[in-house]
């Protein structure tokens, strides 16, 4: 078994091309190699046995939690009878046909259809000539510019790594591109005036929006894309009225909202969307991660109403849309995502992600709220973040050299708990499984405790 696990470590180094990994490092062998071999609930365990609770639900996305024998039977049967078969020119399958009308059933009020695809990158992609698409098809050919925020994430495409506002997705890769903009994040913990309520800072980046649209002109901004809560840039929950305040700004100059709920839709925030749990009124919705709880790859653009009829006068001018995935609806992902729906419902994880994540959040402030170095314990639902700071009282953030965030990620996995050191920002997040119990919270909050001590005691 020795010889096993060092031959896949000796491969994994060799061959293998890690995303968001440190190349060099990785290859050299400076950093370790963990191959996973099984899960269970909300733990994993690797090929030398050891298991550990997995804080962060994979990427945000395993919200049904580990080993749910449903889905893979369900994943099983369809590729028995029909591993395959494309969605185009109107072909479907039973599971694909279920699978958007379970989802348009739980969405927010005024969606229409569901465009699938694999992963949130290539859903934000849809939603990018979406948008081009209707504009055209409205005889407004100048109205392309997308607005997104820093700190945003929203994929790692050209375009999608465009949108998305943090620094490690664009250097060196020639990003952002043209016609994508960024206005300021609603980040209350790192405003620049602190004298700024919540209501007032939210107001302030109202404002900012309305500036950088009529800069640019309102003719020629089509949409505004943001995560109700943001995720990778930090799982930072908006301030009080921001979202009414933002599409105040949008129905003003007739911009279209775009909701990306990759990591919200499903659950997450203890409603079925974040839309609803924030009061948003989308016209596109992005959809993955909790669709299957990454069972299988699967996405989605959820379009509504107001745009598919758009959409369909431009079909009645133009012919066919030219737009499709190969694996776009694959039959596999959708039965995967049918029996994940249902678990959903049958767990009754929505409730669960709220009452035990506000528990969560309670329990962490009670642990290390009152650290010296603790600047901020934040989050909604099932995802919380804690912010590290050098100098609470003024705000004095730690060198970024020091990574003092991934050393706490790192003591906190040696206690047996999956956290993520977020970017941009010594933040310790966590978004575990949906299906998590307070006994499993406690354990996150006894471990993070723990790592928090050990990094920062002597500092």
């Amino acid at each position: 078994m020795l010889d096993k696990r060092n031959e896949l470590n000796a491969w994994d180094r060799d061959h293998f091309f890690h995303p968001s990994t440190h190349m060099g490092m990785h290859a050299r062998g400076e950093t370790p190699t963990r191959v996973i071999a099984g899960a269970e609930g909300v733990y994993i365990t690797d090929t030398t046995g050891k298991k550990s609770l997995d804080a962060f639900a994979g990427l945000y996305c395993v919200n049904v939690g580990y080993g749910r024998q449903k889905i893979a039977d369900a994943i099983a049967e369809q590729a028995k009878n029909l591993a395959y078969y494309h969605a185009y020119v109107g072909h479907g399958t039973e599971a694909s046909i279920t699978l958007s009308k379970m989802i348009i059933d739980r969405a927010p009020e005024g969606m229409s259809r569901v465009y699938f695809g694999l992963s949130g990158s290539d859903a934000n992609e849809t939603n990018i000539k979406l948008i081009w698409y209707y504009n055209n098809i409205l005889g407004r050919p100048e109205k392309k510019k997308i607005i997104s925020r820093w700190r945003g994430y929203h994929g790692s495409g050209v375009m999608t790594g465009s949108l998305t506002g943090l620094e490690l997705f664009h250097k060196a890769f020639d990003l952002p591109r043209a016609p994508i903009l960024h206005t300021e994040a609603p980040y209350f913990f790192r405003r620049a005036d602190r004298s700024m309520s919540e209501e007032q800072f939210a107001q302030h980046c109202a404002d900012r929006l309305e500036e950088m649209i009529l800069a640019e002109g309102p003719e020629t901004v089509a949409a505004f894309i943001g995560e109700p809560i943001l995720g990778t840039g930090g799982i930072v929950p908006p301030p009080r009225t921001y979202w009414q305040k933002i599409q105040a700004v949008l129905d003003k100059y007739d911009v279209l909202l775009v909701a990306d709920e990759v990591v919200t839709g499903f659950g997450r925030l203890g409603t079925m969307f974040g839309s609803d749990h924030y009061g948003m009124k989308p016209d596109l919705i992005t959809i993955a991660k909790g669709l299957t709880s990454a069972y299988a790859p699967l996405s989605g653009s959820i379009v509504s109403d107001k745009m598919w009829q758009v959409l369909v006068q431009g079909s009645d001018q133009l012919g066919a849309i030219g737009h499709g995935w190969t694996y776009s609806a694959h039959p596999i992902c959708a039965a995967a995502g049918i029996a994940n729906l249902e678990l959903v419902d049958e767990l009754d994880i929505v409730e669960n992600a709220g009452s035990t994540g506000a528990y969560f959040r309670s329990e962490l402030a009670k642990a290390v709220g009152g650290h010296r170095h603790v600047g901020e314990i934040r989050g909604d639902g099932l995802m919380a973040a804690i912010e590290f700071v050098e100098d609470k009282d003024d705000r004095k953030f730690f060198d970024p050299a020091q990574k003092i965030g991934p050393q706490v990620a790192a003591a906190l996995l040696e206690r047996g708990v999956i956290g993520r050191a977020m970017p941009q920002g010594d933040i310790l997040g966590f978004a575990p499984p949906l299906c998590l119990t307070r006994e499993e919270a406690d354990t996150v909050v006894k471990a993070a405790a723990g790592a928090i001590e050990s990094v920062l005691s002597g500092r």
